[in-house]
């Protein structure tokens, strides 16, 4: 009975939040004097149900969001900013999805789309944990037991920035310098491609170069593929390297809509988390 009483007040409060965000919006327009925006999608639920969010770098606010997460939700929300407000665009931020970047590129050609820092690094650690694997399977084939144990648990201190490593990290990791030069030659490359958001950005697109130069040439499968995505991406890589943008802010909404969603222990309707959403993060709250 306190269960079915928590969802129909949740559903009463939801209903309530849509009702509140409809009357403000229309007493606020969010999509004006848009020039930095960023774009992502957050799952809301499980069964592979998203939200595509659309945030302000300027001011930090949600300003638009919609369930899907498909080339149609991103059309949906250029539709709605006009084609006079698209032409004003001059940043998208955003991840390498091309149900993103296709619709940006036609309808703001002018924007400059600047690709997100963390999947960048996130795919040259997956590329390095892909080989750990590699090199772990051929270990335990081999019945090399104890190779392939201190490898099973290199895994983080690999993951790990170095300057955040312990000890005893520090010490498994001079091991595989040691024993394991392939896997070795991977940390040094998921390193280097890190290092490039360290730096200024003539010096960071400099060393970027080397990098591609280097991975080209490594003779390991997944950084050779992680090199000719980078190249396709290249333009977008250098665009935020040079305007210092990132996906930041956007992952700092995503993480509050978690918030509200693991609050009320779910939303039968993505309508009541969106409406919620826009009153607490976009500024409509009266």
């Amino acid at each position: 009975a306190v269960a079915q009483l928590m969802r129909v007040a949740w559903r009463t409060v939801g209903a309530i939040c849509a009702r509140v965000a409809a009357e403000a919006e229309r007493e606020v327009d969010l999509l004006a004097n848009l020039k930095r925006i960023g774009i992502d999608e957050i799952s809301h639920r499980k069964g592979q149900r998203y939200l595509t969010v659309v945030v302000c770098h300027d001011t930090g606010r949600l300003v638009w969001a919609a369930p899907g997460r498909d080339r149609a939700t991103v059309c949906a929300f250029l539709d709605q900013l006009g084609e006079e407000r698209c032409k004003r665009l001059e940043l998208v931020s955003c991840d390498m999805a091309s149900w993103i970047s296709g619709p940006v590129a036609e309808r703001c050609p002018q924007a400059v789309r600047c690709v997100d820092p963390f999947h960048v690094v996130q795919l040259a650690t997956d590329a390095l944990d892909e080989i750990r694997r590699e090199v772990w399977n051929e270990a335990r084939r081999a019945g090399q037991t104890a190779t392939a144990t201190e490898l099973k648990g290199a895994r983080f201190c690999l993951w790990k920035n170095p300057e955040n490593l312990t000890s005893r990290q520090e010490a498994k990791l001079r091991d595989i310098e040691r024993t394991n030069r392939r896997l070795y030659r991977a940390y040094l490359l998921k390193e280097q491609l890190r290092q490039i958001y360290r730096l200024r950005p003539r010096a960071a697109i400099r060393l970027l170069e080397e990098w591609l130069r280097w991975a080209r040439r490594c003779r390991l499968r997944p950084f050779v593929k992680l090199a000719r995505t980078i190249t396709e991406q290249r333009e977008g890589i250098e665009a935020a390297i040079r305007h210092g943008l990132s996906n930041a802010r956007v992952e700092a909404i995503n993480t509050q809509i978690r918030m509200m969603a693991r609050r009320a222990f779910g939303f039968h309707s993505p309508a009541a988390l969106i409406a919620l959403a826009m009153l607490s993060l976009a500024g409509l709250c009266p």
